[in-house]
């Protein structure tokens, strides 16, 4: 069919609406029954159409449209009369329509603009539409013309849209339900950020955090957070009292929802500011509990644009946030059974080092931590210990070799605050100056050559508790500075860490030494003595308090015979007497040596004992003296745990030469580590 040559005439609009009700090839009016040919027909069925419709002529210019096309595309008649039709159409889609209006003028069997092809109009203002073109030819005296009908599919596409993602909730919905029931406990933070992606997703929005109470500060701390990239995440945590009316309603379990923020009512006015600051257009914030504890909630916030949340979405949401409440409820049972099982290794640790130490320490010399005693100054000393008990002031204990003052710290110790944990005990002068260090505060893995392992120090191990130094004046010069820090800090560094730890320790310092004179010698720092010097306990030696020898050494002897298997039924009245005026220079150490070394020679219900200054009883019971010399130095050496060397050892108790006592014991034959072994099946520890 051939079509007129040169630019298209220009059809008034009655014409035009003339010639399409009476002139359409294809179904012309008069072929239809029942219809009225009339001009007026045509124009009540064009003006009252539902969808917007406009004729052309072969060239796109437009000659009519109907009253819905203004309203569609925001324009009057005057503006589009005459204008090409691709002033409906985007620009993207001006080349398309161009080839597909050539083709339809070709073919008119051509389709390519009906019904399921994605097509967009174009308002006034700019903004696009979804719409369905339906396009016809009209062949009229007047030439070809076109007539189009266009449909607003806006609402369609939104109702598709909108069970689309109905739909896409559903399955994450059940997807999210099935995904927690069997996942490690180490995955459920990263699975509950993935559900909270698919949320806001599923739901056209921007972000979406989850945050729990914490109970120590009331805050609402954000542990869960997801956001669309360019959209700020949400603070790490809110204050209390930042956004009072939210928090009192998440508080009180109330849903809070708000389309804008125009929504919120006027006791709202820092959450209305904050929405505002932030461009955050709508927002829903669900709180949730688990087994009646509220536990946190689960916000969502929109920035592009404002969202409606009806009833069957915040439904939805409640569900998700069900799910998610009952995750983090199994993750904290999880974080709970973890730190209790980490808190009972804790404990085990802690017991089995005590219990090493312990072995290590207990000498079987104070078989109990009492003081036996009931003189004037025995009672001065037990009534100050029990004053400065109360407190965690440090406590120096002055007096001489074997009166007791470990006993003394021991009394302290049981009466105070700290005495559900064990008193850890070091003697400063029974380690070398290059070991005491990393005993006191401990030592890293490869602080120094040999040490293969990390190792806690006493300080840490009497953390919460009482550590006891005794003979404090041979510790070096060079350490004392890092004591004094614990001392007034509670802070010291591990040999070869950086880290700094932190101890509750109560100390109790004990020397034999006078203090006052090593500061002069420069040997002991004038600064540490003060700090250590808060609280001077002396105990007196024996020979001061000669009324308490009777009650020691019952004591003693109880003790000695229950271990011995000894039965004693009394003391010889001249052996106490001689007890009691003796010097005692060893102090009660001394007295118990003496005891021990009678039991073994004086077999008898009575015992009787000669003190070591004595004259000998002439007796008819005659042995070799290499003999007597050998049972009694054993019997020393088994007493001390065969320590030969320094403070306690056996050579102190003897008055002689480490080197003397040595001498005389290769002599006699006395081989001392094969002895121990034999004597005890352990490994005896080497001489200070």
């Amino acid at each position: 069919m051939a079509f007129p040559s040169g630019p298209p005439r220009r059809f008034t609009g009655s014409s035009v609406r003339a010639e399409i009700a009476n002139k359409d090839s294809r179904c012309p009016v008069d072929q239809l029954p029942g219809l009225k040919r009339s001009q007026g027909f045509y124009d009540v069925f064009f003006e009252s159409a539902p969808d917007a419709m406009l004729a052309t002529d072969q060239g796109g210019r437009i000659l009519e449209v109907n009253d819905e096309t203004e309203k569609r595309f925001g324009y009057n008649r005057q503006e589009l009369i005459g204008e090409p039709v691709e002033k409906l159409i985007p620009v993207r889609l001006h080349e398309v329509h161009r080839i597909h209006r050539e083709a339809y003028q070709q073919a008119p069997d051509y389709r390519p603009m009906d019904r399921g092809y994605k097509l967009f109009g174009l308002h006034k203002d700019g903004r696009e539409f979804p719409v369905e073109i339906s396009l016809n030819q009209v062949v009229s005296e007047s030439g070809m013309l076109f007539y189009c009908v266009i449909r607003d599919t806006s609402k369609r596409e939104a109702a598709l849209e909108e069970l689309e993602r109905h739909l896409k909730l559903e399955e994450a919905l059940s997807g999210l339900s099935a995904k927690f029931i069997n996942l490690p406990a180490d995955s459920l933070d990263q699975e509950i950020t993935s559900g909270l992606q698919i949320l806001v997703e599923c739901l056209d929005h921007d972000r979406s955090h989850l945050g729990q109470i914490d109970p120590a500060t009331d805050d609402i701390v954000i542990t869960h957070a997801w956001c669309r990239p360019g959209i700020s995440p949400f603070a790490k945590r809110i204050l209390k009292g930042s956004l009072p009316w939210l928090e009192a309603r998440i508080r009180s379990g109330e849903i809070s929802v708000s389309e804008k923020p125009s929504d919120l009512p006027p006791e709202a006015s820092r959450e209305r500011a904050y929405m505002e600051s932030i461009g955050q257009k709508s927002s829903l914030v669900v709180p949730f509990r688990v087994a009646g504890t509220l536990m946190g909630a689960l916000a969502i916030g929109s920035f592009r644009e404002y969202q409606r949340w009806d009833d069957w979405r915040i439904c939805r949401v409640k569900d998700i946030v069900d799910i998610f409440a009952n995750v983090m409820a199994r993750q904290r049972a999880n974080q709970e059974l973890l730190k209790a099982a980490a808190e009972i290794r804790a404990l085990k640790d802690k017991l089995e080092r005590e219990n090493v130490y312990l072995r290590e320490e207990i000498k079987l010399q104070y078989p109990r931590a009492a003081i036996v005693g009931n003189s004037d100054v025995i009672r001065s000393v037990l009534r100050k210990a029990e004053q400065v008990a109360k407190t965690d002031s440090a406590v120096l204990i002055l007096g001489e070799t074997g009166t007791g003052k470990e006993l003394v710290a021991r009394t302290i110790h049981e009466m105070s605050r700290r005495k559900q944990n064990s008193m850890v005990k070091i003697n400063c002068a029974a380690l070398p100056a290059t070991l005491i260090e990393s005993e006191l505060f401990g030592r890293e893995k490869g602080a120094f050559t040999g040490a293969l392992a990390r190792e806690i120090g006493r300080f840490e191990l009497a953390h919460k508790s009482t550590i006891f130094l005794d003979e404090i004046a041979e510790l070096p010069i060079e350490l004392q500075p890092k004591f004094l820090r614990v001392l007034q800090e509670g802070e010291f560094e591990r040999l070869g860490s950086p880290k700094t730890m932190r101890v509750d320790v109560r100390v109790i310092a004990a020397t034999n030494r006078n203090l006052e004179a090593l500061v002069k010698e420069g040997k002991f720092r004038e600064d540490l003595l003060y700090r250590l010097n808060v609280f001077p306990i002396i105990v007196p030696p024996l020979r001061e308090r000669p009324e308490d020898i009777p009650a020691i050494t019952s004591h003693i002897l109880d003790d000695l015979t229950r271990r011995m298997g000894y039965n004693i039924e009394g003391i010889q009245a001249s052996t106490m007497r001689e007890f009691q005026k003796y010097s005692w220079p060893g102090n009660v150490r001394e007295l118990r040596n003496v005891i021990e070394r009678n039991l073994i020679l004086h077999s008898g219900p009575i015992f009787r004992a000669e003190l070591p200054n004595a004259p000998q009883d002439k007796r008819t019971d005659l042995r070799r003296l290499d003999e007597v010399d050998t049972e009694y130095l054993r019997k020393v050496l088994e007493s001390t745990h065969w320590r030969v060397r320094g403070r306690g050892g056996s050579a102190e108790v003897l008055g002689l030469k480490p080197t003397t006592l040595e001498a005389r014991m290769k002599k006699l034959g006395i081989r001392r580590r094969e002895e121990y072994l034999q004597t005890f099946g352990g490994t005896p520890k080497p001489d200070a």
